[in-house]
């Protein structure tokens, strides 16, 4: 299924717009990569274990909304806008979410 940021598809006709779909996904970080990216915070660079729940939670949230897409007869979804927000758990821990929301379209 095609998936584009913009409202139009260069040199593909548009026949129909089918609704709006969304997908969202969220997804736990477990402590030890909580107190991991809790060090490289204070001594910099980058957490590859956040990183990957991200892209995890990114492509879970991309494939529900293609699911919802093909639910309601599009074979494609645009203006697709991505969302990533976190959630603090009473315990201290956290929660990543992402959301992803789109138009989803007949393509000729």
């Amino acid at each position: 299924m095609l998936v584009v940021t913009t409202s139009t598809l260069q040199g593909i006709e548009i026949r129909q717009y089918v609704g709006i779909v969304s997908g969202e996904a969220i997804l736990g970080a477990n402590i030890f990569k909580d107190f991991f990216a809790g060090i490289r915070d204070i001594v910099g660079g980058r957490s590859a274990s956040y990183e990957a729940e991200l892209r995890k939670a990114k492509d879970l949230a991309i494939e529900e909304m293609c699911q919802q897409a093909r639910q309601l007869g599009g074979n494609a979804v645009i203006g697709v806008d991505l969302d990533y927000e976190t959630i603090s758990t009473a315990h201290g821990g956290g929660m990543l979410m992402v959301t992803a929301a789109g138009t989803a379209v007949v393509t000729a």
